[in-house]
């Protein structure tokens, strides 16, 4: 009773119910009605989204999880059914699929290349396939989705649609976000239902509009979306796809053995499929080619992206509160800006959730150092007039905030890429701003070339190549030789340098020895260790509230630390911030800790270094002042300033300290 393959009988609907189901295999997969099999990895919303556009359809959805799918027992009793298996497929480190959907593909694989399961196992099947990757790592770009369609297809399954790629990278993304290139995906695989459900093989009508809800209109595109596709005219919503990206549908007559004609096929794929990856090697390289073309770069900062990182920012309002008691930092009168969005790494706790562009060099428009320093002063200023009158807010503390003394750059992606960074840093210290810059240990080589700062602080996410790949994730391919050169290149610097150690547990918390090697490395001043800060729900990280360190572990992990780099003591505390200092015993003078900044002397100092044209130098003692007894480590108020006020939370029936 079963329905032709490229039709469906509403009459048959019923009695067939069971074998008429439309499957999102997620990688986690999820069943919806018709035919269909999805199969994502953390955006398991796109497969709910995807159900619910399918259910309206009047169709049977089923949602099966393909770590718990057998491939052997189930995926040839598709050949027979009516389904359509829809795949939403995620890429992951180095091209590799999550770990939901690993067993999956490894069987997928073997299978289309071993001569026992021959090139008609799955003919009768249909399928499509959603990709879901950030073009910012060319390399293996979709790699998962583009190998589940081609195994598939020389399995002898049949494609219904298109693959569709979805883009996180806001930059490169063909509709502006990895959302709107699944929503323009999902479209048209409605639009292919509703052609499959009148008998047709192919269609090129529009779709009915009854069908969709408001979620399905498409938004703008991209404001760089027309810039990135040249005069492409734009795809129909509902274009018909129903040719094979392989081959043809007729996978008839196939035997296991591939004859001279299909190895010629299978060569001309292996080409397009080269070409285009040298395509997308070449787009990630674009070096600076405005500049050299005379052609103006795209813009850095789109309304949608200016949107997404607005709601975040809000979260960062206590990133630098530690600096108060570590630094002699008043938080109140900082400003948190960066002349970049751009980072060249993807960090599993990057409280961004990976909304901010990703390059490895400049190539957008570029701002004027004076015009970011101005508009990033008048923010300040700006939000700090909203708490005039505020409760709770004490008049003296409102009246230093409007005087900016000190300057973060690490708000948002990676300072030191902006190519006027030096003159950005001169126009601080012109206005007696202390400057505080945080790099990512990328870019050597601009570690050298920059001027002095109050204090640079490197992140030192990781200890060994494997899991700095696995947590920052980063996009150059020498990753670990330019981590490396950069900690060789801060032990050059003359300032204050400090390495930054974010710990999450279950990803970065062993290998105490590593990590003292590469204290080692970069010798630096100071080392921060701090636990990570959940900063919510993400579709691009893992991370929960279990992966946040309690401070009882934070201090026995740098106990530990110090204990193997025999120049390094333990010095301040900030348990609130669930912070600790590691200072270099150069600045324990007399049994006293000398870590705060006179930040006085330093405008004195990099004034000199001005006038004399960079021939005066100075060094990190030259401007240190001395630790007061309550923030140094062991002490009652644990880095609480006793001048201030500590409110408790009234109800502690729900313990959060050590977030």
């Amino acid at each position: 009773m079963d329905a032709p393959p490229d039709a469906w009988d509403p009459a048959s609907a019923l009695p067939s119910l069971w074998t008429c189901r439309f499957y999102l295999y997620l990688g986690f997969a999820v069943g919806l009605g018709l035919w269909i099999c999805v199969q994502v990895l953390s955006r398991q919303g796109f497969a709910t989204v995807l159900a619910k556009a399918v259910a309206s359809l009047n169709l049977p959805v089923a949602v099966i999880n393909l770590k718990d799918y057998d491939p052997d027992d189930h995926l040839a009793e598709e050949v027979t059914s009516s389904s359509v298996c829809a795949f939403l497929v995620a890429t992951y480190t180095d091209g590799r699929p999550t770990e939901g959907a690993e067993w999956f593909c490894k069987w997928l694989e073997e299978a289309s290349s071993d001569f026992r399961f021959g090139r008609t196992y799955l003919k009768g099947m249909r399928y499509a396939v959603f990709g879901l990757g950030n073009s910012a790592y060319p390399s293996h770009f979709n790699k998962v989705g583009k190998n589940v369609d081609k195994w598939l297809w020389m399995l002898g399954a049949r494609r219904v649609l298109a693959r569709g790629d979805g883009d996180c990278d806001v930059v490169r993304s063909k509709h502006g976000s990895i959302e709107a290139d699944f929503r323009a995906w999902k479209t048209k695989f409605v639009c292919r239902l509703q052609a499959l459900q009148r008998g047709e093989k192919s269609y090129g009508g529009k779709c009915e509009s009854k069908q969709h809800s408001s979620e399905d209109v498409e938004p703008a595109p991209h404001p760089g979306a027309a810039s990135r596709h040249g005069d492409a005219k734009e795809e129909e919503p509902c274009e018909s796809s129903s040719e094979e990206e392989f081959g043809t549908d007729d996978h008839g007559g196939l035997s296991p053995v591939v004859d001279v004609e299909d190895l010629g096929k299978m060569m001309s794929l292996a080409k397009r499929e080269k070409r285009e990856e040298e395509q997308q090697e070449e787009r990630s390289s674009f070096r600076n080619r405005g500049k050299k073309e005379g052609v103006e770069g795209r813009a850095m900062l789109t309304p949608a992206l200016r949107d997404a990182l607005t709601k975040q920012v809000d979260a960062a309002g206590e990133r630098w509160l530690l600096q108060t008691h570590l630094l002699r930092h008043e938080s109140h009168r900082c400003v948190e800006a960066t002349p970049s969005l751009a980072c060249a790494n993807k960090c599993v706790f990057c409280w961004r959730h990976h909304t901010n562009p990703v390059g490895t060099e400049w190539r957008w428009k570029m701002d004027q150092p004076e015009k970011i320093l101005e508009g990033a002063v008048q923010s300040h200023l700006d939000m700090m007039k909203q708490f005039r009158g505020v409760p709770g807010v004490k008049a003296e503390r409102f009246e230093e905030g409007m005087k900016v003394k000190h300057c973060a750059l690490s708000l948002v992606g990676e300072p030191i890429m902006y190519p006027e960074i030096n003159r950005f840093l001169q126009l601080l210290h012109q206005r007696r701003i202390s400057s505080f810059l945080v790099t990512n240990a990328q870019f050597p080589a601009e570690i050298r070339n920059l001027k002095p700062v109050t204090q640079l602080y490197v992140s030192v996410d990781a200890s060994t190549k494997d899991s700095l790949r696995k947590i920052d994730r980063p996009l150059f391919k020498d990753f670990w030789h330019r981590f490396l050169d950069s900690l060789e290149a801060l032990a050059t610097k003359q300032q204050r340098t400090v390495y930054r150690l974010t710990l999450v547990k279950s990803w970065n918390v062993d290998e105490l020895q590593a990590y003292a090697e590469l204290v080692s490395l970069g010798n630096p001043d100071f080392i921060e260790v701090k636990g990570v800060t959940y900063c919510g729900e993400s579709a691009a990280s893992s991370l929960s509230m279990a992966n946040v360190p309690w401070h009882e572990e934070v201090v026995r992990f740098v106990r530990e630390l110090v204990a193997l780099i025999p120049d390094y003591e333990i010095a301040c505390e900030h348990e609130h911030s669930n912070c600790l200092l590691v200072a270099h015993r150069q600045f324990k003078i007399d049994g006293e800790w000398w870590t705060w900044i006179d930040y006085g002397r330093f405008q004195e100092l990099i004034q000199e270094y001005e006038d004399s044209g960079g021939l005066k130098t100075f060094s990190t003692k030259d401007y240190m002042a001395k630790t007061p007894p309550w923030a140094v480590f062991g002490a009652r108020e644990r880095g609480f300033d006793p001048r201030d006020t500590r409110y408790q939370r009234k109800s502690r029936s729900k313990d959060l300290s050590g977030c």
